[in-house]
């Protein structure tokens, strides 16, 4: 990976935890922090899978340790960033890479985050208990995500490291 490439990476994970301290938003059961997600679409759209995916870990992984995640941030945002990047991999399409967030997170994510809690929480929930928020959260943040990397790609064309 290049100097570059990494750059961004860390640029991306600093806006994610800083996003996460000062935008969240109640969905009932819990509170939806929606530029996670934004991110992982923008990584999906401008570095491809492994960098978002590393993007996504690290930046669950230090929300954790700061206080301003639970261990739920990992397959919350870890999933729907893979989705997210894959999908748009191999489409091409910023769209989807929004529906791949919001596939992955809020469905995917939602239901291994049944067993994930019980396992390392110790929390012992319904199936469904996690998809309403998680769904939200990915929802609005996958927008949020196809909108700034529209922009960005008007923009600023430099910044772009994949197709």
């Amino acid at each position: 990976m290049s100097i570059y490439k990494l750059t961004i990476m860390a640029l991306l994970v600093a806006i994610a935890v800083a996003g996460s301290i000062f935008v969240s938003i109640p969905t009932g059961i819990a509170r939806a922090y929606p530029v996670q997600h934004a991110i992982n679409v923008i990584g999906a759209i401008l570095l491809g899978p492994v960098p978002t995916i590393i993007v996504a870990l690290l930046t669950a992984i230090i929300r954790i340790l700061t206080g301003t995640g639970s261990l739920l941030a990992i397959p919350g945002s870890v999933i729907g960033a893979a989705c997210a990047a894959f999908a748009y991999k191999y489409s091409g399409k910023k769209w989807l890479a929004g529906v791949g967030e919001v596939f992955g997170t809020g469905i995917l994510a939602s239901l291994f985050a049944v067993p994930y809690a019980q396992l390392f929480m110790g929390t012992s929930v319904a199936a469904l208990f996690f998809m309403p928020a998680f769904f939200t959260s990915s929802l609005i943040g996958a927008c949020l995500g196809i909108i700034i990397a529209s922009s960005l790609r008007k923009t600023a064309p430099s910044i772009l490291i994949t197709k």
